[in-house]
């Protein structure tokens, strides 16, 4: 009963391969490839691994290097499937004004935070769900699990990268983040770390002040914890919320 979880961003592919396809799932083995080294997995580390009896997967760097990745998958003998985001699915409902535009990683990530909110225990409440990577998503769902929208903002590097390219002379190393900051690079780095603290801590004003409830907050990305000294706001910090959010689809689609 196997089942192997994928996700692919804009940077790396992470794979999980889990007993079965369950919020619950023991993890049987786990790896990362840069995306210009994932024509070696069916060679390297998928070689050995037991037989996936399902797959699921979330893409988002695109339909060339989903190519890629169904062709390692050849070794197995089963079509990949990979999570486009609709109306409803794993108990969250889709508010986006074309569902079918959304984000799959911002599908997926909102589902895996509801599902561990839920487990948990306690009534469900008003969640905002942040992911800080290339770009920075923050998300707004209700207690009853209706998606209400979202923000969307560059990341750290592409913050600095703009402005680097869009001011003479503007080249510095990355700074420290402080709260007054005297020099360039500390301030770069501190103004694009309270850019992001920022909208998440508007979103979560938003939330509240739309439900009448205090919401939960949580973070995930592989810049995330870059942000956890700088918030203001209580938060949960999650490696892998993409594969929490494929444990709670695979379980309603392949039970």
């Amino acid at each position: 009963m196997t089942f192997l979880a994928i996700d692919v961003g804009n940077t790396r592919l992470k794979w999980a391969l889990y007993e079965q396809p369950s919020p619950r799932a023991e993890l049987v083995a786990h790896g990362a490839e840069f995306l210009e080294n994932i024509d070696r997995l069916s060679d390297g580390p998928w070689a050995k691994l037991p037989v996936p009896l399902h797959m699921l997967g979330c893409v988002v760097a695109g339909d060339a290097i989903k190519r890629r990745v169904q062709e390692q998958m050849d070794l197995w003998d089963f079509p990949p499937q990979w999570v486009v985001p609709s109306l409803q699915e794993a108990g969250l409902i889709n508010g986006y004004d074309y569902p079918s535009r959304l984000g799959a990683d911002r599908w997926v990530a909102m589902i895996g935070a509801r599902q561990r909110m839920l487990v948990q225990g306690g009534p469900a409440r008003p969640l905002v769900v942040v992911m800080v990577g290339t770009a920075v998503t923050v998300e707004a769902i209700d207690a009853e699990g209706r998606f209400l929208g979202g923000l969307i903002l560059p990341g750290h590097g592409i913050m600095l990268r703009a402005l680097e390219s869009g001011t003479a002379g503007l080249h510095v190393p990355t700074g420290e983040v402080t709260p007054f900051p005297t020099n360039t690079s500390d301030a770069l780095t501190s103004g694009g770390t309270y850019a992001i603290a920022g909208a998440c801590e508007r979103m979560v004003q938003h939330l509240r002040d739309h439900t009448h409830l205090e919401p939960m907050c949580i973070m995930t990305g592989g810049a995330g914890w870059k942000m956890a000294p700088s918030m203001s706001v209580q938060f949960e910090l999650v490696d892998n919320l993409i594969f929490d959010g494929l444990l709670a689809i695979a379980a309603s689609r392949f039970a």
